[in-house]
């Protein structure tokens, strides 16, 4: 039998000097409130540790290439072993990554196109769209450009001398307008509207002789001048504030040339079993699967081979409606977390650590079971699994659950149990007991009486649906994965009606590593007005950013040593002992407290202490009905999980009292418990008069909704089409739907 991973003394975090054992070759689940500790251990320790000791390995020309890690705050740890990390980090890239380029699934494709292709176009590099022999010269196999958007640029209702055209460049008066005004080409006093569509053409494009010569050198039109100086530019010749000003005037098109399909005309000559390789990058997994299961050419069997296994391993994981053709910045974070799983399905190796983090985000209830057999299958081949997680059905398949608490922050860190499912149950913690409790149906609903339309809604694979959203209740809009409901709702529904719309979304929060939950939040800046009152003195002093940050780490509070090739030495800073602020910063106090103290509050202590100041108050009085209480005001937001993220986010959006809220999967990260006290925060916004439209799989919030979209029937082109719309009992009582039957099951 194998060894424990062993684990003594840690302090990671908020983690209490905990000590246990953790049993290998089974699956683990960590669980507990978020913020309890439990990514404290699994990551920041296990994961964190596991990985810096593998670097340890390599050379130092190596590790210097490597991630680096910081040895955990603990006194002992054994018998790790190599770790696999698949975390809810979205995949970076950009327009040219890919579900093709990711999962090396594309290199693949090109591979057996360059084989059996016909006609021959060359090797495997002529159908990249990365590599000048395949992308389309155009758009530098982008599929886009990038032109000026004349309804931004020109008012219809001027002249030229009325100054008609709104690039700055052109201001009556500049140094364009008068070369344009004394070129004697253009009418001056006749409005654009009014301009016929040669004298369109002269201004935009310029005049030219017979021979495509320009008449005059200067006069190139400013659309082509505009292309030359501003769109021929890379990101990095030009500053920030001059992207944004062009952004207004630009919009995004399909390559005129290769009409978005982003390879050269002849990549694009070439066909197997009569299909081109773009037509193949846009088909659903499904489909291709189907397609090259048809191929029997000897040449490329191990090829067709490996691309059959891949595809088998999406589907099989829930990811049936992707196309190799999306772009990975276009992902969800639970799709991100599978494809990224996908390139370890197939490993032979085992003995190996996986650790996942909440693998069951952004699935549907017939996905998890689908992931629940995976990490039952990646156990049966040897490996340890060690999953971090809310759901009960992923809980309930654990060999051992670690249960952490008993509440967040510095109320956590404990290891409050650990053993068997039915043992949590009948443990007294407050994840056993949200376990065992069942949600009842909502009852009494509330019944709308006004609607807005949607109609005709075909984007990507909507089918042309007509969809009213009730108005003034609490709406569930859900459906297996990939089925069109964030399509429908955030693409379609939100843009539509824009102005009364407030977006709550799973974006990452745009912070630097020195953001905290009240800078980000905006009462920050009130906090230090207050002190720079009470003591007369400049509000920057109060500013770690600013004038009051400690001049030895600049603000940081830690002083980190790089070794190059070796790992990080972070020391605290001994200067303002880790405090951040200078001395004198630290002199001046507001009712006995200096401005470090005043941050370390949690939210519930620091709403008393701010009572009598509206402008403070009304920010904490949001972070505890997003369940916040415990958070200290002045946490780095990179030290937040992911459940405390959402509620700091969510937390920023309820004062401004939007009359439609949509919010994506507000439950992410969320412990059971925690559940129904967000969905009691969405009842009070609808009890004062707001809309709220909740896209969501979780069957409990469905229980809880006073209407409920389903749309499906499947995924991908499978779905599309709204297949119910009802109360939950009525659902329950009638739906025809895949949501319908876990529903019931509940």
């Amino acid at each position: 039998m194998s060894k424990d991973i062993v684990i003594r003394g840690l302090r990671q975090n908020n983690l209490k000097n905990v000590s246990l054992n953790i049993p290998k070759n089974k699956i683990v689940v960590f669980t507990g409130v978020s913020g309890s500790g439990k990514s404290s251990i699994v990551f920041d320790t296990i994961a964190a540790e596991s990985q810096r000791q593998m670097n340890e390995t390599y050379s130092a020309w190596v590790r210097g290439r490597l991630p680096k890690y910081e040895k955990p705050h603990v006194e002992f740890i054994d018998n790790l072993t190599a770790s696999v990390i698949i975390d809810q980090s979205r995949i970076s890239g950009n327009a040219r990554s890919t579900v093709g380029t990711i999962s090396d699934m594309y290199a693949s494709l090109r591979l057996l196109f360059s084989r059996i292709g016909e006609p021959y176009v060359g090797p495997a590099s002529y159908f990249s769209f990365n590599n000048p022999n395949g992308m389309c010269k155009t758009c530098s196999g982008i599929g886009k450009i990038l032109d000026l958007d004349i309804e931004q640029v020109i008012d219809p209702e001027k002249s030229f001398n009325e100054g008609m055209l709104n690039l700055p460049a052109f201001g009556v008066g500049n140094y364009y307008w008068k070369m344009y005004a004394g070129s004697g080409l253009y009418s001056l006093d006749k409005k654009w509207k009014d301009y016929t569509e040669e004298e369109r053409n002269l201004l935009l494009y310029g005049s030219r002789t017979k021979n495509g010569e320009r008449e005059h050198k200067r006069i190139e039109g400013i659309k082509n001048q505009f292309q030359r100086l501003c769109l021929m530019k890379g990101p990095e010749e030009q500053n920030d504030n001059t992207l944004k000003r062009l952004n207004h005037f630009m919009r995004e098109t399909v390559c005129p040339d290769c009409q978005g399909k982003r390879l050269n005309p002849e990549a694009l000559s070439c066909k197997v079993q009569g299909y081109t390789i773009t037509e193949m990058c846009e088909m659903e997994f499904t489909h291709l699967r189907e397609i090259l299961l048809t191929i029997e050419d000897p040449r490329v069997t191990v090829v067709v081979k490996g691309l059959i296994d891949g595809l088998t391993r999406m589907i099989d994981i829930g990811l049936p409606y992707l196309f190799m053709n999306r772009e990975t910045v276009t992902l969800s974070g639970g799709e991100a977390q599978r494809l990224k799983l996908v390139r370890y399905m197939g490993s032979s190796l085992t003995g190996m650590t996986y650790i996942f983090d909440e693998p069951s985000v952004g699935m549907h209830p017939r996905d998890v079971f689908r992931m629940s057999r995976l990490l039952q299958s990646l156990r049966d081949k040897g490996n340890t699994v060690l999953v971090v997680e809310h759901d009960k059905d992923i809980i309930s398949i654990a060999d051992e659950i670690i249960d952490v608490g008993p509440l967040a922050g510095r109320n956590g860190g404990n290891i409050l149990f650990q053993g068997s499912y039915e043992a949590l149950l009948v443990s007294g913690t407050l994840t056993g007991n949200a376990m065992k409790e069942k949600v009842q149906v909502k009852e009494h609903v509330r019944k709308p009486k006004e609607f807005l339309p949607v109609r005709d809604a075909h984007l990507h694979n909507l089918k042309h649906i007509d969809v009213d959203i009730p108005l003034r209740v609490l709406t569930v809009v859900t459906g297996v994965a990939g089925s069109g409901k964030s399509s429908l709702i955030r693409d379609v529904f939100a843009k539509q009606y824009e102005e009364k719309v407030v977006l709550v979304d799973q974006s990452a929060i745009t912070a630097t590593g020195r953001s905290t939950a009240c800078t980000y939040l905006g009462f920050f800046d009130e906090i230090r007005k207050v002190f720079a009152a009470e003591n007369q003195v400049d509000a920057g002093l109060f500013s770690f950013n600013s004038k009051g940050a400690c001049t030895s780490c600049k603000g940081r509070g830690v002083i980190t040593t790089e070794l190059v090739f070796m790992d990080p030495v972070t020391t605290v800073c001994e200067a303002c002992e880790g405090k951040r602020y200078s001395k004198e910063a630290l002199s001046y106090t507001y009712k006995g407290k200096n401005i470090v103290e005043v941050l370390d509050m949690n939210v519930e202590d620091a709403r008393e202490f701010f009572g009598g100041l509206p402008k403070i108050r009304k920010h904490l009085d949001a972070l505890l009905e997003t369940g916040l209480p415990y958070l200290s005001v002045g946490l780095p937001l990179s030290t937040l999980s992911g459940g405390e993220r959402q509620g700091v986010k969510l937390a920023k959006e309820l004062h401004k009292r939007g009359k439609i809220y949509v919010l994506d999967e507000p439950t992410t990260g969320l412990h059971a418990s925690d559940i129904k006290k967000v969905m009691a925060l969405l009842d009070g916004l609808v009890d004062r008069g707001n809309t709220v439209i909740v896209i969501e799989h979780n069957t409990d919030v469905m229980k809880m909704a006073d209407y409920i979209i389903d749309i499906g029937p499947d995924g991908g082109s499978a779905g599309g089409e709204v297949v119910f719309t009802g109360t939950p009992s009525q659902m329950i009582e009638k739906g025809n739907t895949i949501t319908a039957e876990f529903l019931r099951k509940e």
